[in-house]
């Protein structure tokens, strides 16, 4: 569980940077910034180089020191000060070899990957029956005998929506089933995919032993041959899977978050935090997730930047190790929970258009709220009073009262390519990244330049 934050209080010294005229704040400028935005190539040259010159970025290894390094020599390019790497140490975890087979009564290949912190079978893997349940609820009803010594199959339902809203709730038979399995004295457990997709593509993503429940070995089938096991199980006769999974955990090793600036002219009217995360899983080159969503945010401060220096200091931050379990996000939030941090906003949901702004501010920032969706409305982003989060890596500032905003990208097709092999730069549209890059110029014009204080959510009395 995480901590509770702290109200801010104190600003940090900001870098040193030439004195650029006051940006223009006015609805006409602010116009015009979002309309450039639509012309806009810094955000898909971020994703291309990123995606092809790194690749995958698993978090704590090799590849993601060069995403870091990458990553600084990239954002000096473009002209933010005082960049910067804040570095941390976490336990990595790496994958090995992955087969899944059926041995009897119908021999064929499975398309498999373990989910992340997945347990090892021996170098020959091992072989045993298949129990199969429709969901987790009626896996975590069924008594530990008829599951002891078993492989484990869990499917499940979930399907596309715009707002990825079933990610939350299906995602538990991966979040919590492998635990349940290894309480229950299973061998092993494989679920379907959390995905949308139809082809023989598993989704990895993380899952965190439960305390008490010893690591087993936990894998994730292609849809469609989750469908398949699920007919062999329906015809009634005893299934045998031969299951090798190989990761292995290599010990503490240094992730790191990239910081970067565009200063601001007043320091008392407190910093705008932003960013994304720069870690991917490493099976695609993680463009939707989330090259994606660094690029926007950083497209979109330059053209800030490029416009006059604002009135508060717009950070840029692309977190590290945000796939296996936010280590990123918490070692910036204990480093920096005292500074004066009063707007947050995070982009992690691919890449495809914002259709709908979700406003996280006080009731007395109303005319704030008013002045940005006026401006997102003709880019086709539809209003409402659902409460912003901020996502994975700022939701706890959220969390504490300090003032967001959410630009909501269509996720029709994101559990498509989420965390898959398919996650790579073809699946970008670039219209459709042209967008959220007009959006979130648009919002940010409002929020770096608004002459009226950001003030703290109800967030922070309920703490």
């Amino acid at each position: 569980m995480k901590k509770p934050i702290l109200a801010a209080a104190a600003f940090s010294l900001l870098s040193s940077a030439a004195v650029q005229a006051p940006a223009q704040t006015g609805p006409a400028q602010a116009e015009r910034l979002r309309d450039a935005a639509l012309k806009d190539d810094v955000a898909f040259d971020i994703m291309e180089g990123l995606t092809t010159e790194i690749g995958p970025r698993l978090a704590g290894t090799e590849a993601e020191a060069r995403a870091r390094d990458w990553s600084v020599r990239k954002l000096k390019s473009l002209g933010f000060s005082n960049v910067h790497i804040e570095t941390y140490d976490m336990p990595v975890w790496v994958r090995g070899e992955e087969r899944a087979e059926i041995v009897a009564p119908f021999p064929q290949r499975l398309a498999v990957t373990a989910l992340g912190n997945s347990g090892a079978t021996p170098p020959e893997g091992i072989s045993a029956q298949v129990i199969g349940f429709n969901s987790l609820a009626e896996f975590e009803a069924a008594s530990d005998a008829s599951v002891r010594g078993k492989i484990v199959f869990v499917t499940h339902a979930m399907t596309r929506t715009q707002d990825g809203s079933q990610y939350g709730y299906y995602g538990a038979v991966r979040r919590t089933g492998p635990s349940v399995a290894s309480r229950k004295g299973a061998a092993a457990i494989v679920i379907r995919s959390i995905g949308t997709d139809m082809h023989r593509n598993p989704h990895t993503g993380v899952q965190m032993w439960a305390q008490g429940a010893t690591p087993i070995p936990a894998g994730a089938l292609s849809l469609p041959d989750a469908e398949q096991l699920q007919r062999m199980l329906k015809r009634g006769k005893p299934v045998t899977m031969r299951l090798t999974l190989t990761p292995r955990n290599i010990g503490v090793r240094q992730s790191g978050n990239v910081v970067a600036e565009v200063p601001g002219t007043d320091p008392s009217a407190g910093i705008i935090l932003i960013g994304g995360h720069l870690d991917s899983w490493d099976l695609g080159t993680g463009a939707f997730d989330n090259a994606a969503g660094v690029a926007i945010t950083a497209a979109a401060a330059k053209r800030i930047m490029d416009s006059g220096r604002p009135r508060r200091t717009i950070r840029v931050v692309w977190f590290g190790a945000e796939e296996v379990g936010g280590n990123g996000s918490d070692a910036y939030l204990a480093q920096h929970k005292n500074e004066n941090i009063v707007f947050v906003s995070e982009s992690d949901f691919g890449a495809d258009r914002v259709w709908r702004m979700e406003p996280g501010l006080a009731p007395t920032n109303v005319a704030m709220v008013d002045r940005i969706a006026a401006l997102l409305a003709p880019l086709g982003i539809s209003r409402t009073s659902l409460p912003a989060s901020a996502g994975a890596d700022l939701g706890d500032w959220v969390r504490a009262g300090v003032a967001a905003f959410d630009l909501q990208q269509d996720g029709t097709r994101y559990f498509d390519y989420h965390h898959t092999p398919d996650d790579t730069l073809d699946k970008v549209d670039p219209e459709q990244l042209r967008q959220n890059v007009a959006a979130w110029t648009a919002m940010l014009s409002v929020v770096a330049n608004a002459g009226e204080p950001i003030a703290r959510t109800s967030s922070a009395a309920a703490r």
